[in-house]
């Protein structure tokens, strides 16, 4: 008799090992390519406007961002999520594929009630972990200091 105890052990026969080094390549290539694009647009702020590399960087990260949202809205970042794996999960683009994800999926409700509510529960969610996590390393750090 099967019960949900035992369930995972008794479908193991029948379930194939994933091709890990294959989809580990395919998530490091296409990161990687995403990675290059973000840093030959930051060479693109800097040469074509005249910009610093550090007043380069805000809009870089907006560019990747609108191009991922766009992505998303036509459904070519899903593909390349389900191709890619964790390499489409690069910070940026994945978050603002997440975000834009989660409008899209609730914009039969409105515009107020759908899309702008459910867009950040992701968002919130993960500027609270961040802000925290990185009060609490800033506290360590700090401690740490103060001892040496």
């Amino acid at each position: 008799m099967i019960t949900k105890d035992n369930y995972k052990e008794s479908i193991k026969p029948y379930q194939g090992k994933p091709p890990l080094l294959k989809n580990c390549m395919k998530a490091f290539i296409v990161g990687g390519l995403i990675c290059v694009f973000g840093q030959a647009l930051t060479y693109f702020y800097m040469y074509v406007f005249d910009f610093t590399e550090k007043q380069a960087g805000n809009p870089t990260v907006t560019t990747l961002i609108l191009i991922s949202a766009l992505l998303t809205g036509f459904g070519v970042y899903d593909r390349l999520g389900s191709f890619a794996g964790a390499g489409a999960a690069v910070p940026v683009t994945g978050f603002a594929n997440s975000v834009t994800s989660a409008a899209l999926e609730h914009k039969s409700e409105g515009i107020l009630y759908g899309i702008s509510t459910n867009m950040f529960k992701l968002a919130g969610s993960v500027i609270v972990f961040g802000t925290v996590s990185a009060y609490v390393v800033g506290l360590i750090r700090y401690t740490i200091q103060q001892l040496l």
